[in-house]
């Protein structure tokens, strides 16, 4: 007997070890096959190859488990975008790039902007840009019309109809569940709150959305018109009649496109736009692979160097928690990273990469008196991506030197807040009845089973008045404005980039790599390396991290496929239902039809 369970009990060992080999051998083989070196160099005749489907954000990040998330919304990295054209157009043996129009959808004007910009400049070294499509989304189409060859299916079409916005309002809502939101605000175009007090929008509302909307639009369409030799007026004419449906014939008689061909045709016409026989004479490269080699280039020997520093996502006081993942700037987080580089003697300046819509008023504080610190020591430059308003603006205000891109949305410098009354939801609806005992007259300030009395009210109208007097005040003071001035283009309104440069909040138009530069003169370092924070996390950190939380990102990614385009509002209504305090924040999520 006790032979036969010491045999048993060797046997249940050496599967138990058996099975720990096999995990280290499959999680090895998951590490070679996804974070792998890639390839040391290019090959002759490479045609780089950009594929134009799902969403575009800042920055790239290797998620070790997105294979189990087939299916889900493909993510490319704007950085790693740029640094693969950049490569290409220096790299004699990548010979053109191909763009293949898929499902890019919800995409930032001022992001695919400066993709634009990437690829004119990739332009100028006489290499040709080829571009394939089944569908064109004005977004890709905007990209794709720089080609020298612009492709479609057959049986393809053109998404051209100019841009539009919705808001959703839901006041009538909140009436028939029993909920009153007490606002509290400054600013006449500090919209956000609109949703929930009107059924429409507001005049000051359509007056910015009607106009930085229109601008947006001619930035697109003009550079469309330029590219493609056809006029502006042409061209909204054409949105005006919708071009989606009406056949690749027409598209072909209007200039929009220069050739009619199915996709297996594409390898060939590439070849011949290289000037080779066959197909099989070039090779393709990718953007991750380009990216690498651009990460894997000369460092410079000196250890000076410039810091860009990445504030993408809603401004917080801590980090939230829930089934909705998005990008998030923690005060706590930033403030401490800022300072670190303000003690670093490496750096010589930093580049704060702003893509914020704004959130907590005093988070945006915190950052703003770090970016001031930081400021005193060293250069700072400010690089505005898709958005860097109210709360977004706020922390950049006190930097030396703001560049911004002509369809970034920034300003909407005003706070608001905003508070739940649910008495007549809990007590007549619910019929959950409360009885409060209190040591002094406003002791239950803020429960939601009563509304604010007049007093309350005046005290937190004030709290908001201090708030906004101190924000304008930051604007002022990194502005070289005086608060009049900047009270004056307040009042919570929305500018593009382009408008921004004429009243004084930026100062120069242009993307990331005109920032940098800026930064390399104010610091005179023009020959240094560029570091860019906070840093990623190795692939083992992600493994770790994403056992953790996959499942939170999985049922978030499951829910963008499930709901679609009103996924925004869902989430929009998430996090205002977790916000706290005081907010600086653009009014609701925007969302361009590119």
């Amino acid at each position: 007997m006790k032979s036969f369970l010491k045999y048993v009990l060797a046997t249940m060992v050496g599967m138990v070890l058996m099975g720990i080999i096999a995990a280290i051998v499959y999680i090895g083989a998951i590490v070679a096959m996804l974070s792998g070196d890639g390839p040391t160099d290019v090959q002759e005749n490479s045609v780089l190859v950009i594929d134009l489907s799902g969403t575009i954000s800042e920055r790239s990040q290797d998620d070790p488990l997105h294979f189990l998330d087939r299916g889900a919304r493909e993510d490319q990295g704007l950085d790693n975008l740029l640094a693969a054209i950049r490569t290409a157009k220096d790299n004699d043996k990548v010979r053109a790039v191909y763009m293949e129009a898929g499902t890019l959808s919800g995409c930032a004007p001022a992001l695919l902007e400066e993709l634009h910009a990437a690829l004119e400049d990739f332009k100028s070294s006489g290499k040709p840009i080829i571009a394939y499509g089944n569908t064109y989304t004005q977004g890709a189409y905007y990209l794709c019309s720089l080609a020298d060859s612009l492709v479609i299916n057959p049986e393809g079409e053109i998404l051209w109809m100019g841009l539009s916005g919705s808001v959703y309002y839901y006041k009538d809502l909140l009436e028939r569940i029993g909920v009153q939101m007490q606002v509290f605000k400054v600013g006449t175009y500090k919209s956000a709150v609109e949703p929930f007090l009107l059924n429409e929008m507001s005049d000051a509302n359509r007056e910015q959305i009607t106009t930085y909307q229109g601008e947006v639009w001619a930035r697109i369409r003009d550079a469309v018109a330029g590219s493609r030799g056809i006029t502006a007026e042409r061209l909204d004419q054409l949105a005006d009649t919708v071009m989606a449906g009406r056949g690749t014939d027409l598209y072909l008689q209007e200039g929009l496109v220069d050739k009619i061909a199915y996709s297996d045709d594409v390898p060939q016409l590439i070849a011949n736009t290289l000037g080779m026989d066959d197909s099989e004479d070039y090779c393709t490269v990718s953007v991750e692979e380009l990216a690498g080699l651009a990460d894997k280039g000369p460092k410079k020997l000196s250890g000076e160097c410039i810091a860009v520093y990445y504030a993408v996502g809603n401004i917080v006081d801590e980090r939230s928690q829930g089934f909705i993942m998005d990008d998030e700037i923690v005060a706590d987080d930033v403030v401490a990273d800022l300072l670190d580089l303000a003690d670093d003697d490496d750096i010589k300046a930093v580049v704060l990469r702003v893509n914020s819509p704004g959130g907590s008023a005093f988070a945006s504080e915190q950052i703003a008196h770090a970016v001031a610190t930081l400021g005193a020591q060293k250069p700072v430059v400010v690089s505005m991506g898709e958005y860097a308003a109210s709360g977004g603006y706020y922390i950049s205000a006190l930097a030396d030197w703001i560049v911004a891109e002509p369809t970034t949305l920034t300003g909407s410098i005003g706070i608001f807040g905003l508070f739940p009354n649910a008495e007549e939801l809990i007590e007549r609806k619910i019929g959950i009845h409360t009885s409060t005992v209190k040591t002094h007259a406003m002791s239950d300030m803020g429960s939601p089973t009563r509304p604010f009395t007049d007093e309350e009210g005046a005290l937190l109208q004030g709290y908001i008045n201090r708030g906004y007097e101190l924000f304008t005040r930051r604007c002022a003071e990194g502005r070289h404005l005086s608060q009049d001035s900047v009270k004056a283009i307040g009042e919570g309104r929305v500018w593009t980039g382009e408008h921004a440069l004429g009243i004084g909040l930026v100062d120069q138009l242009g993307g990331l790599d005109d920032a940098i530069a800026v930064a390399k003169t104010r610091a005179g370092v023009e020959d240094c390396n560029v570091r860019r924070y906070p840093a990623q996390p190795s692939f083992w950190e992600s493994l770790l991290d994403m056992a953790n939380e996959h499942r939170t990102t999985y049922a978030d990614s499951r829910l963008q496929q499930a709901l679609g385009p009103y996924y925004e509002y869902v989430k929009t209504a998430w996090q205002f239902s977790h916000r706290q305090g005081v907010q600086a924040e653009l009014p609701y999520h925007i969302e361009f039809n590119l």
